[in-house]
């Protein structure tokens, strides 16, 4: 609660800072004074959701009380990030007048519809974008791949966050149609099934445990699936939720891939499938150990890696000469759940934040944006991903 507090505070100065302003405006280029009325009135409503969403428990809270805070700060976001644009804009607007000219109206137009257009997109993103699924394929070329797994399918899901979706599980069950739809060889979870505790998946057992490969389904742990964002009353309580956690994700029928591997098999070839516990970087928690995973990473064997969090292979894989691992797939990023022609924030913060990408020895890493969202209930861009993989032999 600390923690929040400056930025709360700097928060609400800011939007009364913003409101007095169009207050201000409306009075000066109305003459009804309707409007001023109503954004005094509306920005009191907001001010006090926003107060009303920073006391409400966080870490500690049910279920029901995470949901509220996520819509009432997006709501907030909605509408204050608009007002900015349109203060920035009719401020600019106000510049010839010091060379004694007459004010650019023109400005403050474009100031007020940039901010409806953004009001617009966010409510998209959280009424209609983030339901629609999109598949993306890719071709991975392995060097040496034996040939009977020439046009393996793998299909990846990721970051579901389950507890985002307040118990309606439609979404899910559309995400599992398609990517059975697929009829994938092999099916991979790469972590962040919930968002604070094992209980949010009670809801969805019975729909993701129709998830259907016939090698399998494998899945790992991801930051959010140990429980480190909700306030346990005894350290014993947290970790007999994280082996709940574990179990109902094999009472789904996935094979858990915790610091393990497994062989995937066809006719006399093989190809290892492993799987670490969470490896984050600051301030994520490192629950994974690669070398208990998978001793011997250089040798002959064809490898593909689950790993959580991208900084993981940048960290221990990417351009390492004892490493050999030809594919790993990652989730977490989510793209910021905000993307536009290619471009997402994520960048300034994970160097490799979505999509495909190769290291100097030929080493691949897949970063899978997610299906669910966390933070915020919106994609802006970003729509929720399934991957779909397949395996050809290298022609170089």
């Amino acid at each position: 609660m600390r923690f929040l507090l400056v930025p709360a505070i700097v928060a609400l100065v800011v939007n009364v800072l913003l409101d007095l302003y169009i207050y201000c405006a409306l009075l000066s280029y109305s003459r009804s004074r309707v409007w001023a009325k109503i954004q005094a009135w509306s920005a009191l409503l907001f001010n006090s959701a926003l107060i009303v969403a920073i006391c409400l428990p966080k870490r500690t809270g049910n279920d029901g009380d995470l949901m509220a805070v996520m819509w009432i700060l997006y709501s907030y976001l909605s509408i204050y990030v608009p007002k900015l644009l349109f203060v920035i804009s009719d401020v600019l607007s106000r510049l010839p007048f010091l060379w004694h000219k007459h004010r650019w109206v023109w400005m403050s137009w474009t100031g007020f519809v940039l901010g409806i257009l953004v009001f617009v997109t966010m409510w998209w993103g959280a009424l209609i974008n983030r339901y629609r699924i999109q598949v993306k394929e890719e071709t991975i070329e392995i060097a040496h791949l034996p040939q009977s797994f020439n046009g393996l399918k793998v299909a990846q899901i990721s970051d579901l966050h389950v507890g985002s979706y307040g118990g309606n599980t439609d979404f899910v069950e559309r995400l599992v149609e398609n990517v059975n739809s697929l009829h994938p060889d092999v099916i991979v979870f790469t972590g962040d099934l919930v968002n604070r505790h094992s209980d949010e998946a009670l809801p969805y057992m019975e729909i993701l445990s129709q998830l259907n490969a016939p090698m399998g389904v494998f899945s790992i742990m991801g930051n959010h699936d140990y429980g480190d964002y909700y306030e346990w009353p005894t350290e014993d309580a947290h970790k007999k939720d994280v082996a709940k956690m574990k179990k109902r994700q094999g009472d789904l029928g996935w094979k858990m891939l915790n610091n393990a591997y497994a062989w995937l098999r066809q006719e006399s070839d093989s190809i290892a499938l492993i799987g670490v516990e969470n490896v984050g970087d600051p301030p994520f928690h490192t629950y994974g150990s690669l070398k208990d995973a998978y001793p011997n990473l250089n040798d002959g064997n064809i490898k593909i890696l689950l790993s959580h969090n991208p900084a993981h292979w940048e960290n221990e894989i990417e351009d390492n000469a004892n490493s050999n691992v030809h594919l790993t797939l990652s989730g977490h990023t989510h793209a910021m759940q905000m993307e536009a022609f290619g471009i997402s924030p994520a960048a300034l913060r994970y160097r490799n934040w979505g999509g495909l990408y190769k290291d100097k020895k030929g080493q691949q890493l897949y970063v899978n944006i997610g299906a669910g969202e966390v933070g915020f209930p919106s994609r802006i861009g970003a729509t929720p991903e399934i991957t779909l993989f397949t395996l050809k032999p290298s022609q170089k």
